[in-house]
């Protein structure tokens, strides 16, 4: 009798150990895939791919004002990426910008915004790095920062004076839907790195809607991510919720289309995300002020009908017409969801002309996205256009159509225009 007994019981134990590792194994491969839907979240791999590279390999080059920089490896490669990090290195570097030998990252990672990941989604992140990323054994790239400036001390200074490590803090009174969308825009988002103007240390002037110049719009790299409050004229004042769902799910649409970064940003990330997220995104930067009461445009004609009677004696007019016209129509009012409309367009009104200047020299591409898979190309005008051709077309666009925005110099498309790489030999 007592040897069945033994028996059951080694039995019992060995279903209940089976039970417990199946539980899990289950619940780890759910970690894993809320993981990976963080990491789109996050953008991840926008930085931490090069172009041709394996996945979160690093090596993406990024220009600083002192030099560039090299995005690290992140796959759990144990010589040259994370997979020696344990859950704690990995939330320390994530949250504070601290490697797991204790030196500083550069706040080109965005670990200030990070820093609002709750405990559950940062454990979710690294089951997924470790066990849902391929390990790659490729080398990081040393910085091109000369000495001293190369010099990480100071930026514990920086961590220190600037960076708040506190996760996401509930506001009282708001929905659980714009809690959802504050938590995405501040935290996984980082919205904040690209739309919020920079301070003298290159901080963010504010972390939430809290502070004075939040997601105000910023430059960066000759491109001026706009204005994302409800600003009437160059902000988001008159796009619906759906018109920001759909811009950030598709990269387009009635108002206009993403350019610059913010391609990579749809095609790596806003692209995947739920349609539940992607409208609490849209509620809560709905709710944002105006920061800037300069009203909307007023549509007018005046500029088509010159146009269409071969009226082009305006600065910048035959240089629109020759260019431009074929995709964005005499109108202004381009091809929706296709060629985005120039009039009305909050990009186009930015007080921070680099935007259109930029688009102009460099040209650009739609984000290629599920639903949208043509990447309707803009070509580069840069070879075409001299500095005083592309302001006039720009101060042409900027005000046409009943737009009105502050003037364009040669000045600034020369500044710009020195950051271009240097012509492809023939």
């Amino acid at each position: 009798m007592r040897s069945v007994i033994v028996k059951f019981s080694a039995l019992f134990l060995a279903l209940s150990g089976a039970l417990v590792s199946h539980a899990a194994l289950a619940a780890s491969e759910a970690s894993v895939k809320q993981g990976e839907y963080l990491a789109k979240a996050g953008d991840c791999a926008a930085c931490h791919t090069a172009a041709g590279g394996q996945p979160f390999a690093g090596g993406l080059k990024m220009s600083t004002p002192i030099g560039a920089i090299y995005s690290t490896n992140i796959t759990p490669d144990k010589t040259h990426g994370i997979g020696d990090y344990s859950y704690d290195d990995f939330a320390k570097a994530v949250r504070g910008g601290v490697a797991k030998d204790g030196s500083s990252l550069y706040p080109a990672m965005p670990f200030p915004s990070y820093a609002k990941i709750s405990d559950s989604d940062m454990h979710a992140l690294y089951d997924y790095f470790m066990q849902g990323v391929k390990p790659v054994s490729q080398e990081n790239h040393k910085s091109d920062i000369p000495w001293p400036l190369s010099m990480r001390w100071p930026l514990a200074i920086w961590r220190w004076t600037f960076a708040d490590d506190s996760t996401y803090a509930p506001v009282a009174g708001k929905s659980e839907q714009w809690q959802r969308g504050a938590y995405l825009v501040q935290g996984l988002g980082h919205c904040g790195s690209c739309h919020t103007p920079r301070g003298i240390g290159f901080q963010e002037k504010a972390m939430d809607e809290s502070g004075k110049g939040y997601l105000t719009g910023g430059t960066l790299e000759g491109w001026h991510a706009p204005d994302l409050t409800a600003s009437p004229a160059a902000g988001l004042g008159s796009w619906s919720q759906q018109d920001i769902a759909t811009f950030l799910k598709t990269g387009a649409n009635k108002q206009g289309a993403a350019f610059g970064s913010m391609t990579d940003v749809i095609a790596h990330s806003t692209q995947y995300l739920s349609d539940e997220d992607l409208n609490a995104i849209a509620v809560y930067l709905k709710s944002l002020p105006a920061a800037d009461a300069t009203a909307a445009p007023q549509a007018s004609d005046a500029t088509a009908q010159a146009l269409f009677k071969g009226d082009v004696s305006q600065p910048g007019a035959q240089v629109y017409v020759d260019n431009c016209a074929a995709c964005h129509r005499t109108d202004g009012k381009g091809y929706a969801s296709t060629f985005p409309a120039l009039a009305h367009n909050p990009a186009v009104l930015s007080e921070d002309p680099s935007s259109v200047i930029s688009v102009i020299l460099k040209g650009g591409q739609r984000a290629i996205t599920q639903q949208a898979p043509t990447g309707f190309t803009m070509p580069d005008f840069a070879w075409r256009l001299d500095d005083q051709q592309v302001a006039d077309v720009a101060n042409f666009i900027r005000n046409g159509w009943g737009n009105k925005a502050a003037p364009v110099t040669a000045d600034q498309v020369k500044k710009i225009r020195a950051t271009l790489p240097p012509p492809a030999k023939q």
